[in-house]
């Protein structure tokens, strides 16, 4: 089964005051093609600045996927994430996000996520491993997954940890882990149709 998600989601206000943070979210399901699935959709990324949580979301990414809970194995998955469209609540702090230092969306303007493998677990389990590349740079990730069926749905959620300056993301003064730091959750919710 396929399934495809041009996911546009409304920009969330967090009101965040803290200068910009980033990460990369990545997750390896999609939404159904209905707007009211897809607004169900999220793709977050939590981090510490100056050891106060913050909050942002991709509000644009698209996704490819091919998941069958009958034949896991054979399943796949792409995704690609628009990294201008991070959002942390505030309209300077994005523009900077997606400045040089950070995301250098000029240059890099998607960041991508492929699956190369995806493993059933127990209880509705999975593991999706793939290749994540963001600003250039491409690294091996393997993501836990939980999906469950709710009526006509699929849902997944999952978190993966990533280290930011794996991928050059916060350069200059930005590379001070003690102001941002290192350390990011990119949490994901995706509610598909079952087809």
């Amino acid at each position: 089964m396929i399934q495809r998600l041009a996911h546009t989601a409304s920009v969330v206000a967090l009101g965040a005051t803290l200068a910009a943070g980033a990460a990369f979210a990545t997750t390896f399901a999609t939404s159904a093609n209905a707007a009211a699935e897809a607004a169900k959709n999220s793709v977050t990324a939590v981090f510490k600045q100056m050891n106060v949580p913050v909050e942002g979301r991709f509000n644009h990414f698209t996704a490819d996927v091919r998941f069958d809970p009958a034949n896991v194995p054979a399943s796949s998955a792409k995704l690609d994430v628009e990294v201008s469209s991070f959002d942390i609540g505030a309209p300077e702090y994005n523009k900077e996000v997606a400045g040089d230092e950070w995301f250098d969306a000029s240059h890099f303007p998607h960041a991508t996520f492929v699956s190369t493998q995806i493993k059933p677990g127990a209880n509705g389990a999975f593991t999706v491993a793939g290749k994540l590349t963001i600003k250039g740079k491409t690294t091996d990730v393997v993501v836990p997954v939980q999906y469950r069926k709710d009526g006509a749905n699929q849902v997944f959620d999952g978190t993966l940890p990533i280290k930011r300056l794996a991928y050059g993301i916060g350069s200059g003064e930005w590379k001070d882990t003690s102001i941002v730091a290192d350390d990011v959750q990119i949490k994901f919710h995706i509610v598909s149709a079952a087809h």
